[in-house]
């Protein structure tokens, strides 16, 4: 089975690990791709961090892709406008308002950890449903797990439990990521399902949300770049 995890920030956005230290870990790990999330600067970053990738990509022996992570509406803006120049779209979730932004923009992949430094999940059936309508898949972040002290952990995993369960009421992708920021944080995707599990996805659902779901998101960034896309479900036909 393909695994991915597209939450990862390397050095570049924030991170303490070099791109290369976490793609050879994840590729013993057992995954077959990754995604760095970063923080856009200006177009030139850009080309560096692609250059980068690709270089690190051939000699590590992994798909890595790049992504980028709007914090704020303006970045979500420029970042849409921007679409095709990179692999996947992110959103900082957490902020009511930033989660809704997400949820209704059809060019966004991932809406990450929506339930962050809140007292609900974040989420409700208004935005499960513009969520599924825009294919936004929702995270559920390992880190934001593994870094909380034991009263807070408990909060996040009942939020996360029934983001869950409004995600499969209402048929919206899920993913499982590491959101790791060190290679030391990334895990084995049989301990990231395991955790899924525990959360209510079953086995199946819960590989599917590393690797299938992934995997489409990708497959869906590729036909974006294409000159035949115009939108999500429409492309020129010759």
């Amino acid at each position: 089975m393909r695994y991915f995890d597209l939450h990862i920030h390397s050095a570049f956005s924030g991170g303490q690990s070099s791109i290369e230290q976490l793609a050879s870990t994840a590729k013993e790990l057992g995954y077959t791709g990754i995604c760095f999330s970063e923080y856009f600067q200006n177009e030139q970053r850009l080309k560096e961090l692609k250059e980068e990738i690709a270089k690190v990509s051939r000699k590590v022996g992994i798909e890595i892709y790049l992504g980028f992570e709007a914090r704020n509406a303006k970045e979500l803006y420029n970042l849409a406008k921007r679409r095709r120049m990179f692999d996947v779209l992110l959103v900082h979730g957490g902020d009511l308002e930033m989660n809704r932004l997400a949820c209704e923009t059809s060019e966004v992949d991932i809406l990450t950890h929506p339930e962050n430094n809140r007292n609900d999940s974040g989420l409700n059936q208004v935005l499960a449903k513009l969520a599924a309508k825009n294919n936004v898949a929702i995270e559920v972040n390992f880190r934001e797990i593994l870094f909380a002290s034991q009263r807070t952990r408990s909060m996040i995993e009942k939020s996360m439990m029934l983001n869950i369960k409004l995600a499969k009421k209402f048929h919206v992708p899920i993913i499982l990521c590491s959101g790791g920021i060190s290679h030391f944080e990334l895990r084995d995707p049989q301990v990231v399902i395991s955790m899924a599990n525990q959360l209510g996805l079953e086995l199946n659902e819960a590989k599917e949300c590393i690797s299938k779901i992934p995997e489409q998101i990708i497959k869906q960034s590729k036909e974006r770049k294409s000159d035949k896309w115009v939108m999500p479900g429409v492309k020129v036909v010759k």
